[in-house]
């Protein structure tokens, strides 16, 4: 048999490799150009592969590595599987009957265990040998495409029941299941090649639960120190266990609660449990004295603007009249805001807010004076003034809203018992079974999809291009000040994920595949292969997930 050969561009550099040689063995002869680890390839630039792939044809490649986000991704799913692997090796596979996945907690994402085995520190330091065992071991990560029917039951042989259930709605006639020796496993995305290349990360005992810890997109070979935020972490908690007691923890069992029983109710409970949040956040306010100033804060397409306003009716019900503020109306002029490294304004950098005038109308207001306040017009990018001033009287307060609401800096000269800080956002209750996450960013880039299509005519290409951006203000302004926050607020519902998809299937599918947003595109397309959709005619008017969709009592 004659054996072909094809040429291989790396950038600059071609090489010829013998028919079937996997992307694996070319990644070894490229390393050297790569500071970290390569893990997946891009194919004729549009085509992403794994490495354990085969070359078919002459082929230009792009390599990925762990300091990419979706190489980095790829890290952190394969190291999720090494971990429930080595639970069920050192606790026993006829005694451990679930490990649970559940959400990011420091740099790391936490777990809970359940079956006939005691977590302990000890455990869980022979969990963490095992893990390093197999590891130094360099065993394959193969993967095998079976029927559906027979995923299905298979899983159900191996008490995986999140993943029975969730594939009993899928219409793809193959899964591909991936394993570790004999141990096999549904995830949903790309794996490393082998265990070897999956040498940093640590465990931790925390809450009932333990920690994995990995490494950053950042600093991809460094174990950062493990550091909970109790706040987060309280909230978050609370919301696995809102959404195991109404039965919706996983895709899956969403699913089979829009097909099989009353959807209507699941909805209006979870709008329910959402208001009496918010009424409580209101008591709170009330009860406290001299507070003139609520602070509210959180990432992109939290839903802040939504819940500014129905804080707003619940502390009209506790005898208050609320006043809305935008930090937004106090950007300094357009040619005055600090730029970003690439040479385009930083509208989310603090500089951007003229501060100290901020203060000094807070501080007038506090004080009865009378106050003609700023309103920032975008058009022009300069300040205007409102015509009629404002006031406060005794039982005003005023509702604030802006990325840096809980940043000190921003109310530095303020007392804090004028303030109350609230952290909102949209954080994921629902997994895509025991061992698949979806983070919270996927959750609100697909809000923000749907809104910037609807509100601003963006198309959901350019929303993914601005995403790292946006993702980066947020890491530098934000999250760094959520644990200041006297009350958190998960905006997330159970079911929005059914009722996004009919919206932002039709955007994603308008992404051009010859684009660099193809491949998020597309990732997010198979996403929603999962989900059973409902239509919007369920959702309350004063919904905070009305935001995005539009129809909403506030007119947002």
């Amino acid at each position: 048999m004659v054996e072909r050969y094809y040429q291989v561009k790396v950038g600059s550099i071609e090489k010829s490799y013998k028919e079937g040689t996997t992307y694996q063995e070319i990644a070894e002869d490229f390393q050297h150009m790569y500071e970290h680890r390569i893990v997946l390839v891009f194919v004729n630039q549009f085509r992403l592969q794994e490495l354990t792939k085969r070359l078919k044809q002459d082929s230009q490649l792009e390599f990925i590595t762990i300091a990419d986000k979706i190489g980095h991704d790829t890290y952190k799913r394969s190291l999720c599987f090494l971990l429930v692997k080595a639970v069920h090796d050192v606790g026993g596979h006829d005694k451990v009957e679930r490990v649970r996945i559940h959400f990011s907690v420091s740099k790391g994402v936490f777990c809970t265990m359940e079956g006939d085995v005691e977590l302990s520190e000890a455990f869980l330091s022979d969990v963490e040998k095992r893990m390093r065992q197999l590891a130094g071991e360099r065993i394959p990560i193969k993967k095998r495409s079976v029927n559906t029917n027979e995923a299905v039951r298979q899983f159900g042989e191996h008490k995986m029941y999140d993943k029975e259930r969730l594939f009993s709605y899928r219409r793809v006639s193959k899964v591909n299941i991936y394993s570790i020796n004999e141990f096999e496993d549904y995830y949903y995305g790309y794996m490393v090649p082998d265990t070897g290349y999956l040498q940093w990360f640590s465990l931790h005992l925390f809450e009932g639960g333990f920690v994995l810890q990995m490494p950053t997109v950042k600093a991809p070979e460094e174990v950062p120190p493990f550091m909970p935020q109790k706040k987060l972490f309280g909230v978050l908690k609370e919301t696995v266990e809102w959404g195991d007691m109404q039965g919706i923890d996983t895709v899956g069992a969403l699913n089979e609660r829009v097909t099989k029983q009353n959807m209507l109710e699941a909805v209006l409970v979870e709008e329910a449990y959402q208001g009496r949040k918010i009424a409580g956040i209101a008591r709170q306010i009330a009860e406290r004295k001299n507070v003139k100033f609520i602070l509210i804060a959180g990432p992109s397409s939290s839903g802040k603007t939504t819940f500014s306003h129905r804080l707003s009716i619940q502390l009209r019900v506790n005898g208050m009249v609320p006043h809305p503020i935008a930090v937004d109306n106090f950007y300094v002029d357009r040619e005055n805001t600090p730029k970003d490294k690439d040479g385009n304004y930083d509208f989310e950098c603090l500089e951007a807010i003229d501060v100290k005038e901020f203060n000094k109308d807070l501080r007038a207001l506090l004080n009865g004076e009378e106050v003609y306040l700023p309103i920032f017009n975008f058009k022009t990018g300069k300040r205007e003034y409102a015509t009629t001033p404002k006031r406060l009287g005794e039982n005003d307060v005023l509702v604030i809203e802006g990325i840096h609401c809980l940043n000190p800096r921003l109310t530095a000269e303020l007392s804090d018992e004028n303030k109350f800080k609230i952290y909102i956002s949209a954080l994921t209750q629902l997994n895509v079974d025991e061992h698949n996450r979806i983070p919270t960013t996927d959750g609100r880039l697909i809000r923000r999809i749907v809104r910037d299509a609807r509100s601003r005519g963006t198309s959901a290409q350019n929303t993914i291009a601005m995403w790292h951006r946006v993702r980066r203000g947020e890491e530098e302004n934000i999250f760094p000040y959520q644990e200041e926050a006297d009350v958190m607020f998960n905006s997330s519902l159970a079911y929005e994920l059914a009722v996004l998809k009919q919206y932002v299937e039709p955007l994603l599918f308008g992404v051009e595949k010859e684009s660099a947003e193809y491949a998020e595109a597309k990732r997010l397309l198979k996403f929603f292969d999962y989900f059973v959709g409902i239509g919007s005619e369920c959702v309350p008017m004063n919904s905070l997930l009305r935001e995005f969709i539009g129809g909403g009592c506030f007119q947002i």
